[in-house]
Protein backbone atom coordinates (compact mmCIF):
# COMPACT_ATOMS: atom_id res chain seq x y z
CA UNK A 1 0.00 0.00 0.00
CA UNK A 2 1.63 3.34 -1.06
CA UNK A 3 2.64 5.72 1.93
CA UNK A 4 0.55 8.07 2.80
CA UNK A 5 3.12 10.05 4.76
CA UNK A 6 3.39 14.03 3.11
CA UNK A 7 6.60 14.49 1.69
CA UNK A 8 9.10 17.13 3.33
CA UNK A 9 8.80 20.19 2.36
CA UNK A 10 11.42 22.01 -0.24
CA UNK A 11 13.90 23.85 0.97
CA UNK A 12 14.28 27.29 -1.09
CA UNK A 13 17.35 27.27 -2.88
CA UNK A 14 20.25 28.79 -1.21
CA UNK A 15 18.58 28.01 2.11
CA UNK A 16 20.49 24.97 2.71
CA UNK A 17 22.33 24.02 5.61
CA UNK A 18 26.23 23.80 5.57
CA UNK A 19 29.12 22.43 6.91
CA UNK A 20 32.86 22.80 6.20
CA UNK A 21 36.13 20.64 7.07
CA UNK A 22 38.23 22.08 9.40
CA UNK A 23 42.19 21.89 8.45
CA UNK A 24 45.30 22.40 9.98
CA UNK A 25 46.25 23.78 13.41
CA UNK A 26 42.09 25.08 13.77
CA UNK A 27 41.01 21.92 12.26
CA UNK A 28 39.62 20.89 16.05
CA UNK A 29 38.21 23.91 17.13
CA UNK A 30 34.37 24.08 15.38
CA UNK A 31 32.21 26.80 15.32
CA UNK A 32 28.47 26.49 15.22
CA UNK A 33 26.46 29.14 13.55
CA UNK A 34 22.52 29.74 14.04
CA UNK A 35 20.81 31.84 11.84
CA UNK A 36 17.81 33.86 13.02
CA UNK A 37 13.85 34.00 12.84
CA UNK A 38 12.55 33.42 9.65
CA UNK A 39 15.82 33.36 7.94
CA UNK A 40 18.23 31.13 6.81
CA UNK A 41 21.61 29.57 6.75
CA UNK A 42 22.52 31.96 3.86
CA UNK A 43 22.93 35.19 6.22
CA UNK A 44 25.44 32.87 7.72
CA UNK A 45 27.61 31.74 4.85
CA UNK A 46 29.80 34.49 4.22
CA UNK A 47 30.81 34.10 8.04
CA UNK A 48 31.49 30.25 7.83
CA UNK A 49 33.28 30.25 4.54
CA UNK A 50 35.45 32.97 6.46
CA UNK A 51 35.62 31.25 9.22
CA UNK A 52 36.68 27.74 7.24
CA UNK A 53 39.21 29.66 5.31
CA UNK A 54 40.64 30.52 8.81
CA UNK A 55 41.19 26.80 9.40
CA UNK A 56 37.97 26.49 11.57
CA UNK A 57 35.35 23.46 11.98
CA UNK A 58 32.41 24.77 10.66
CA UNK A 59 28.57 24.01 10.50
CA UNK A 60 25.22 25.31 10.12
CA UNK A 61 22.01 24.32 10.67
CA UNK A 62 18.89 24.80 8.56
CA UNK A 63 16.21 25.47 11.71
CA UNK A 64 12.69 23.47 12.06
CA UNK A 65 10.12 25.74 10.29
CA UNK A 66 13.01 27.91 7.97
CA UNK A 67 13.62 27.75 4.30
CA UNK A 68 10.13 26.66 3.21
CA UNK A 69 6.99 28.78 3.76
CA UNK A 70 6.28 30.99 6.66
CA UNK A 71 2.55 28.65 7.10
CA UNK A 72 5.77 25.71 8.41
CA UNK A 73 7.31 28.15 10.72
CA UNK A 74 3.94 28.38 12.65
CA UNK A 75 3.46 24.80 13.03
CA UNK A 76 7.15 24.61 14.23
CA UNK A 77 8.27 25.28 18.12
CA UNK A 78 10.87 26.53 20.39
CA UNK A 79 11.77 22.77 21.57
CA UNK A 80 12.37 21.88 17.76
CA UNK A 81 14.62 25.09 17.62
CA UNK A 82 16.46 24.12 20.49
CA UNK A 83 16.54 20.21 19.87
CA UNK A 84 18.13 21.04 16.30
CA UNK A 85 20.91 23.47 17.35
CA UNK A 86 22.00 20.58 20.26
CA UNK A 87 22.07 18.01 17.60
CA UNK A 88 23.71 20.50 15.54
CA UNK A 89 26.79 20.99 18.37
CA UNK A 90 26.72 17.07 19.29
CA UNK A 91 27.89 16.17 15.36
CA UNK A 92 30.29 19.34 15.55
CA UNK A 93 32.06 18.34 18.67
CA UNK A 94 32.17 14.90 18.10
CA UNK A 95 35.10 15.93 15.19
CA UNK A 96 36.26 18.73 17.74
CA UNK A 97 38.59 19.60 21.15
CA UNK A 98 36.24 22.63 21.46
CA UNK A 99 32.93 24.28 20.11
CA UNK A 100 32.21 28.14 19.77
CA UNK A 101 28.89 28.53 19.21
CA UNK A 102 27.92 32.15 16.70
CA UNK A 103 23.90 33.14 16.13
CA UNK A 104 22.49 36.57 14.45
CA UNK A 105 19.25 37.68 16.47
CA UNK A 106 17.25 34.46 17.07
CA UNK A 107 20.15 32.60 16.41
CA UNK A 108 21.80 34.46 19.42
CA UNK A 109 19.08 33.88 21.91
CA UNK A 110 19.70 29.74 20.63
CA UNK A 111 23.35 30.11 21.38
CA UNK A 112 22.72 31.60 24.30
CA UNK A 113 20.36 28.99 25.68
CA UNK A 114 22.33 26.24 24.74
CA UNK A 115 25.39 28.15 26.81
CA UNK A 116 22.90 27.74 29.44
CA UNK A 117 21.98 24.10 29.79
CA UNK A 118 25.33 22.94 27.96
CA UNK A 119 27.66 25.41 30.48
CA UNK A 120 30.56 22.72 30.54
CA UNK A 121 30.38 22.14 26.52
CA UNK A 122 30.71 25.12 24.81
CA UNK A 123 33.85 27.03 24.90
CA UNK A 124 32.39 30.53 23.89
CA UNK A 125 29.68 32.77 22.56
CA UNK A 126 29.56 35.00 19.28
CA UNK A 127 26.58 36.90 19.23
CA UNK A 128 25.10 39.31 16.83
CA UNK A 129 22.55 41.28 17.36
CA UNK A 130 20.83 38.59 20.15
CA UNK A 131 17.58 38.66 20.93
CA UNK A 132 16.06 38.85 24.50
CA UNK A 133 13.20 40.73 24.12
CA UNK A 134 11.38 43.51 22.27
CA UNK A 135 10.12 47.02 22.63
CA UNK A 136 7.93 47.09 19.71
CA UNK A 137 3.98 48.89 20.03
CA UNK A 138 2.91 45.99 17.81
CA UNK A 139 4.75 43.27 20.01
CA UNK A 140 2.00 44.37 23.25
CA UNK A 141 -1.03 43.49 20.58
CA UNK A 142 1.11 39.69 18.65
CA UNK A 143 -1.30 37.37 20.96
CA UNK A 144 -4.33 39.49 19.58
CA UNK A 145 -3.07 39.25 16.11
CA UNK A 146 -1.98 35.87 16.28
CA UNK A 147 -5.38 34.43 16.60
CA UNK A 148 -6.85 36.69 13.94
CA UNK A 149 -3.94 36.11 11.08
CA UNK A 150 -1.27 33.60 10.72
CA UNK A 151 1.06 36.07 9.29
CA UNK A 152 2.01 40.10 10.10
CA UNK A 153 4.42 42.79 8.28
CA UNK A 154 8.10 41.03 7.77
CA UNK A 155 11.17 42.11 9.45
CA UNK A 156 13.51 40.69 6.82
CA UNK A 157 16.41 42.26 5.28
CA UNK A 158 17.22 45.08 7.73
CA UNK A 159 20.66 45.82 6.00
CA UNK A 160 22.44 49.36 5.27
CA UNK A 161 24.43 48.18 2.32
CA UNK A 162 22.80 49.17 -1.09
CA UNK A 163 21.92 45.67 -3.34
CA UNK A 164 21.66 43.15 -0.44
CA UNK A 165 18.99 40.63 0.46
CA UNK A 166 18.36 38.38 2.74
CA UNK A 167 17.02 34.97 1.95
CA UNK A 168 14.24 34.90 4.31
CA UNK A 169 10.53 35.08 4.46
CA UNK A 170 8.51 38.28 3.41
CA UNK A 171 5.69 37.48 6.43
CA UNK A 172 6.47 37.41 9.95
CA UNK A 173 4.83 33.90 11.04
CA UNK A 174 2.62 35.65 14.31
CA UNK A 175 2.45 31.97 15.84
CA UNK A 176 5.94 31.07 15.60
CA UNK A 177 6.66 34.83 16.90
CA UNK A 178 4.75 33.48 20.24
CA UNK A 179 6.87 30.50 20.47
CA UNK A 180 10.29 32.91 19.87
CA UNK A 181 8.86 34.77 22.79
CA UNK A 182 8.66 31.65 25.20
CA UNK A 183 12.50 31.28 24.03
CA UNK A 184 13.07 34.66 25.24
CA UNK A 185 11.35 34.76 28.03
CA UNK A 186 13.50 31.25 29.34
CA UNK A 187 16.81 32.77 27.94
CA UNK A 188 16.33 36.05 30.21
CA UNK A 189 15.71 33.92 33.71
CA UNK A 190 18.52 31.85 32.78
CA UNK A 191 21.06 34.26 31.68
CA UNK A 192 23.16 33.86 35.07
CA UNK A 193 24.13 30.18 33.83
CA UNK A 194 26.05 31.21 31.18
CA UNK A 195 29.85 31.43 32.31
CA UNK A 196 32.04 31.07 28.67
CA UNK A 197 33.23 33.64 26.97
CA UNK A 198 30.89 36.10 25.07
CA UNK A 199 31.71 38.56 22.74
CA UNK A 200 28.84 40.22 21.43
CA UNK A 201 28.57 42.56 18.10
CA UNK A 202 25.64 44.91 18.31
CA UNK A 203 24.56 47.82 15.62
CA UNK A 204 23.96 51.10 16.54
CA UNK A 205 20.88 51.14 14.50
CA UNK A 206 18.72 48.14 14.45
CA UNK A 207 15.41 48.51 13.08
CA UNK A 208 14.64 45.01 14.11
CA UNK A 209 16.21 43.99 17.39
CA UNK A 210 16.96 47.23 19.68
CA UNK A 211 20.75 47.40 21.06
CA UNK A 212 19.10 47.27 24.78
CA UNK A 213 19.17 43.62 24.70
CA UNK A 214 23.01 43.49 23.90
CA UNK A 215 22.83 45.49 27.11
CA UNK A 216 20.97 43.33 29.08
CA UNK A 217 22.55 40.01 28.19
CA UNK A 218 26.35 41.58 28.53
CA UNK A 219 25.56 43.04 32.38
CA UNK A 220 23.25 39.60 33.67
CA UNK A 221 25.73 37.00 32.65
CA UNK A 222 28.49 35.51 34.63
CA UNK A 223 31.20 35.38 32.31
CA UNK A 224 34.80 36.95 33.91
CA UNK A 225 35.37 37.10 29.81
CA UNK A 226 32.73 39.91 28.01
CA UNK A 227 33.82 42.04 25.29
CA UNK A 228 30.96 44.52 23.36
CA UNK A 229 32.16 45.60 19.64
CA UNK A 230 29.62 48.63 18.16
CA UNK A 231 29.24 48.55 14.63
CA UNK A 232 28.75 51.57 13.44
CA UNK A 233 28.04 51.15 9.61
CA UNK A 234 25.00 48.47 9.26
CA UNK A 235 21.84 47.45 10.82
CA UNK A 236 20.04 44.02 12.05
CA UNK A 237 21.76 41.63 9.82
CA UNK A 238 25.32 43.23 10.16
CA UNK A 239 26.56 39.22 8.84
CA UNK A 240 25.62 40.65 5.40
CA UNK A 241 26.14 44.25 6.18
CA UNK A 242 29.18 46.86 5.73
CA UNK A 243 30.38 45.41 8.57
CA UNK A 244 30.56 42.23 8.21
CA UNK A 245 34.45 41.57 7.23
CA UNK A 246 34.65 43.74 11.24
CA UNK A 247 33.13 40.92 12.73
CA UNK A 248 34.65 38.34 10.61
CA UNK A 249 38.28 38.95 11.07
CA UNK A 250 37.52 39.87 14.91
CA UNK A 251 35.50 36.31 15.66
CA UNK A 252 38.48 34.66 14.20
CA UNK A 253 41.40 36.37 16.48
CA UNK A 254 39.13 36.33 19.66
CA UNK A 255 38.60 32.25 18.91
CA UNK A 256 42.14 32.18 18.67
CA UNK A 257 42.89 33.77 21.92
CA UNK A 258 40.66 31.73 23.71
CA UNK A 259 41.83 28.53 22.59
CA UNK A 260 45.22 26.13 23.73
CA UNK A 261 48.08 26.78 22.10
CA UNK A 262 49.71 24.14 20.00
CA UNK A 263 53.71 23.61 20.93
CA UNK A 264 55.87 24.28 17.58
CA UNK A 265 55.85 21.03 15.53
CA UNK A 266 53.39 19.41 17.10
CA UNK A 267 49.64 18.78 15.69
CA UNK A 268 46.34 19.32 16.96
CA UNK A 269 44.81 16.06 18.73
Amino acid sequence: MPSTTPPPPAVLPGAEPFAMAGSGVEGRTGVLLVHGFTGTPMSMRPWGEHLAAEGFAVRCPLLPGHGTSWQDCNASTAEQWTAAVEGAFDELAAGCDRVFVAGLSMGGTLATRLAQTRAADVAGLLLVNPALFTRRLDARLLPLIARLTGSWAPIASDIKKPGVTELAYDKLPTRAMLQLRRLWALTRADLARVTAPVIVFHSAEDHVVEPANSEALLTSVSSADTTEVVLRDSYHVATLDNDAPEIFARSAAWIRERTPAVEPGTTAS
